[in-house]
């Protein structure tokens, strides 16, 4: 519950008030919310997002609304809170309203282009070997450690953060894992929110889009704001541009790792490396790549400042497989067929590097682009496959959104050097390359959609098997 008057105090303390009603004192709220679908009369409710239709707001006061926020008045019977931000103001709101669940649990958030999921799973399972942890990532959500769910966001809205915090507080966790994406900082969905390690793990061009960010500059800017709201700090030395981000975070409680650092991987095969530093020792690890590799230091690290022990370290690591991230499946004439989440540019470029590395045969590589957004992506994609002209290229869909799915294959298909093959219909892409495969050398790498088990079509989830399902019932 929470009343108008601690509502007054928070936003005048975040200097976020622009008026609220005289009558303030003596309302309180059970239940917040941005749908207008979930309100009654004990409801405070948010007017969010720059195209909302006041005709939402009517049938919430229909409903039985009293009381909103919002960024401006509008023509209903209905008590308004205009501020300055609606996006802070339900942040801090939603904290005090949740009892502020983010001081009960200690806090971990990982930021970076790729590998953000991987890292947090990392995590998960190094500290739930001595603790409770919840994980809150793109791929699974969990806040009891044995129900897990699909997430909708990378880092939901602060209405349903704070919710979620909450409950796994409830459920008497100890710890909360955290992807932190770009635009949780732009739209303010963690606002306030203070991390005690934040991990900043890579930076390459993404999500640059008239929906997204303008430029690489305004993108860069965003995923560092988890410095500035994170007590310690975990960087990767040798990621570009290392030199901005450590000049940031000079003289603050920090470690580094990965090249030019103490804690890096000194030797490593397929399944197990060596590491110098804080982490030094060897470790099992089943995700292959050196990039992964580099996911877990980052990982044992901020766990180590979080209570885990080197042993929950080294146990953790072992045990950590991600759905849909590098996962192997064998054909029945041996070609291996890899399925995994890469979806820009930079992943894709590590991911087939792993895969012609283990197998020198002939390489299938599946791909699309999503529409309607990270537009930059599709240009990307066609450098990354210049630079390997062995592979055979069939282009598909991957959440081709409100776009048409052949045209963003042929943009793709605009910035490759060579013939290639589309295929719009997905599964009938992943059958295709797997009828190709001859030898135990080849390979086929499905990349994208990981174990997605839809496609994103007119704004809708439209059902779909997911590409791993598909591939393993093809074999």
């Amino acid at each position: 519950m929470i009343n108008l008057l601690e509502i007054f105090e928070i936003l005048k303390a975040d200097d976020n008030l622009v008026t609220l009603a005289p009558s303030w004192a003596d309302t309180s709220f059970t239940k917040l919310s941005y749908d207008s679908r979930q309100v009654d009369a004990d409801t405070l409710f948010f007017v969010k997002g720059a195209g909302f239709d006041p005709v939402y707001l009517e049938q919430a006061v229909q409903a039985g609304l009293t009381y909103y926020v919002a960024e401006k008045t509008y023509d209903v019977s209905c008590s308004t809170i205009v501020v300055k931000d609606v996006k802070r103001a339900m942040s801090l709101i939603a904290m005090r309203f949740y009892d502020n669940p983010q001081d009960k649990l200690k806090l971990l958030g990982f930021t970076g282009t790729k590998g953000k999921t991987t890292a947090a799973y990392f995590a998960y399972h190094i500290l739930r070997q001595s603790h409770k942890p919840a994980l809150l990532s793109t791929m699974s959500t969990t806040l009891d450690g044995e129900t897990f769910f699909k997430s909708q966001l990378t880092t939901p809205e602060s209405l349903d953060l704070f919710a979620m915090m909450a409950e796994a507080v409830k459920n008497g966790r100890s710890h909360l894992i955290m992807e932190v994406s770009s635009q949780a900082y732009l739209t303010k969905r963690v606002y306030g929110l203070t991390f005690d390690v934040g991990v900043f793990l890579n930076i390459t061009p993404d999500h640059i889009s008239p929906i997204e960010h303008p430029n690489f500059e305004d993108y860069f800017a965003h995923k560092r704001l988890l410095l500035d709201n994170s007590r310690a700090v975990i960087i990767n030395a040798g990621m570009d541009h290392a030199e901005v981000v450590l000049e940031q975070v000079a003289g603050r409680d920090l470690d580094t790792y990965g090249k030019d650092s103490d804690n890096r991987v000194v030797t490593s095969s397929a399944f197990d490396f060596t590491a110098t530093g804080k982490l030094a020792g060897q470790y099992s690890i089943q995700l292959l790549g050196d990039f992964n590799q580099d996911n877990a230091i980052a990982a044992g690290l901020a766990c180590l400042r979080l209570g885990a022990s080197l042993t929950d370290i080294r146990l953790g690591i072992a045990q950590t497989t991600v759905p849909g991230r590098m996962e192997i499946l064998t054909q029945t004439n041996g070609a291996k067929v890899f399925v995994d989440y890469a979806h820009n540019g930079d992943s894709l470029d590590k991911l087939i590097k792993v895969v012609t590395t283990a197998q020198t045969g002939q390489v299938f590589l599946i791909i699309g682009s999503t529409g309607n957004k990270a537009e930059s992506r599709r240009a990307d994609f066609g450098r990354v496959i210049n630079h390997y002209p062995e592979l055979q290229i069939i282009l598909t869909a991957d959440d081709p959104n409100r776009e048409d799915p052949f045209a963003i294959c042929q943009e793709i298909a605009s910035h490759i050097n060579r013939p290639v093959t589309i295929e719009v219909d997905r599964e009938a892409a992943i059958r295709l390359a797997l009828s190709q495969t001859k030898t135990s050398q080849d390979a086929v790498i499905i990349a994208g959609k990981g174990r997605d088990a839809y496609q994103i079509i007119n704004d809708q989830k439209v059902p779909y098997q997911g590409d791993w399902e598909i591939a393993n019932q093809n074999l």
